[in-house]
């Protein structure tokens, strides 16, 4: 995009959403520094919101919430009323109130808020499926928060380390949670199947700590970082006690994210509104037996490439891998069924029928599945003290190699929180 055309697009963007561009740009040009009681900011914080605002999802966010009375500036709250709203938020996980937390607040509800307005956008489409899945699993859904600090709810986010997607995992860690990883394909990018592995991780980290600020901790340094804080600090397992102990970046990591959660939960409070997303929050899900293009995918139903490519981030190559083994492409009902159901375009319907020849439905997909004679597993996670011996004993019919060849073990050697496929009889 030319810079004069890309100019007049965002000035235009913001006429319509009536903010004022000039103070806009006031507040966001200059990065936010980092602060000696805060410690390292996280990536997502200093992420150039212009560069957002030319990203396809952002382009589809016209759109004010109706009915919420938007404010340029943050109003001021004395430390009572924050604590006592903290206190009041239906979580399990513990939010505390304190100078450094206050500090996080003031960020998101001030110099950020419009950055802010853009993220409860995205949290429309995302929060719904991320809460399903924490409570499935059994965790606090306010776990769903740390998107927030992890990625500003950018799916296809990257950090200078390498980490990657909407929960910002590493390559190690993506793998030891269950992700594909490879030329093709790259599901720390895919929202519902990178909730699945911060699921996993989460409930690994629980298992080591038994408390949720620990855990939290570790999510972003490791759980050998935040051990080596407990040991340091005499063995308590405070995280306000450790906190000298650990990586700057971690100091900073739970009290944004008990920050993040506090503005989302009361925008309204700080004359905040969400910016609404323009783009179909509803989606279908179908499983493609053939490689596929995204290319022939737009061909075929006349949708635009960039929103095939924003539904399914996961493809690096903007290639389905449907031959090796059935893949799933993400699509918005509108563009699939409207047609059909109206009668009005016989030729498009024709399009989709031939969609749907290389597609078969993921329910169809999924029982097709549970039919073959394929080996079932079981989860397990390394705890201390564990041995292969000890775990097999667990088990009915499962011996020791039968565990290292379902995990391609060479050795016997086991890390406390990893995850161990169990043959079942």
């Amino acid at each position: 995009m030319k810079p004069k055309l890309c100019l007049i697009w965002i000035t235009l963007i913001f006429v319509r959403l009536n903010f004022s561009h000039a103070q806009y740009a006031d507040r966001q040009s200059e990065p936010i520094q980092n602060d000696t009681l805060m410690g390292d900011l996280p990536e997502s914080i200093n992420e150039d919101l212009l560069s957002l605002l030319e990203s396809w999802h952002i382009d589809n966010f016209t759109k004010p919430e109706e009915n919420c009375l938007d404010e340029e500036t943050d109003t001021f709250f004395p430390d009572s009323i924050y604590r006592k709203r903290m206190q009041s938020l239906p979580f399990l996980i513990l939010m505390n109130y304190n100078e450094t937390v206050r500090k996080c607040i003031d960020l998101y509800a001030g110099k950020m808020r419009n950055k802010v307005r853009y993220m409860m956008g995205m949290s429309c489409y995302y929060f719904p499926m991320i809460e399903q899945k924490l409570d499935k699993a059994g965790l606090p859904v306010e776990l769903k928060y740390l998107t927030i600090v992890e990625s500003a709810l950018n799916p296809v986010a990257r950090s200078h380390k390498g980490a990657c997607g909407l929960w910002q995992f590493m390559l190690p860690t993506a793998k030891n949670s269950g992700l594909e990883i490879n030329s093709l394909i790259d599901e720390r990018f895919d929202p519902v199947r990178s909730t699945d592995a911060a699921c996993i991780y989460f409930q690994r980290l629980y298992d080591i700590f038994k408390n949720w600020h620990l855990a939290i901790a570790a999510y972003n340094c490791g759980e050998g970082a935040v051990l080596r804080a407990i040991r340091r600090s005499g063995g308590n397992r405070d995280f306000w006690r450790i906190y000298p102990h650990l990586p700057r970046e971690t100091r900073s990591y739970l009290p944004y994210y008990m920050a993040a959660a506090y503005v989302m939960e009361y925008h309204e409070e700080h004359g905040i509104c969400p910016i609404m997303p323009d783009f179909s929050v509803s989606i279908d899900t179908l499983m493609v037996e053939r490689n596929l293009t995204f290319e022939q995918i737009a061909n075929i139903l006349q949708i635009d490439k960039e929103t095939i490519k924003f539904y399914n981030p996961q493809y690096k190559r903007e290639i389905i891998p449907g031959s090796i083994k059935p893949s799933t492409l993400c699509l918005p009902v509108k563009n699939l069924y409207t047609d059909i159901e109206d009668g009005k375009d016989s030729a498009r319907t024709s399009r989709l029928d031939e969609l749907m020849a290389v597609c078969t439905p993921a329910a169809d997909a999924e029982t097709e599945q549970i039919q073959t004679d394929e080996p079932q597993y079981i989860s397990y996670t390394v705890k201390s003290g564990d041995t292969l011996s000890g775990i097999a004993s667990k088990y009915r019919g499962v011996t020791v190699k039968k565990i290292q060849t379902a995990n391609k073990m060479t050795t016997t050697r086991l890390k406390i929180g990893q995850i161990l496929k169990i043959p079942q009889a």
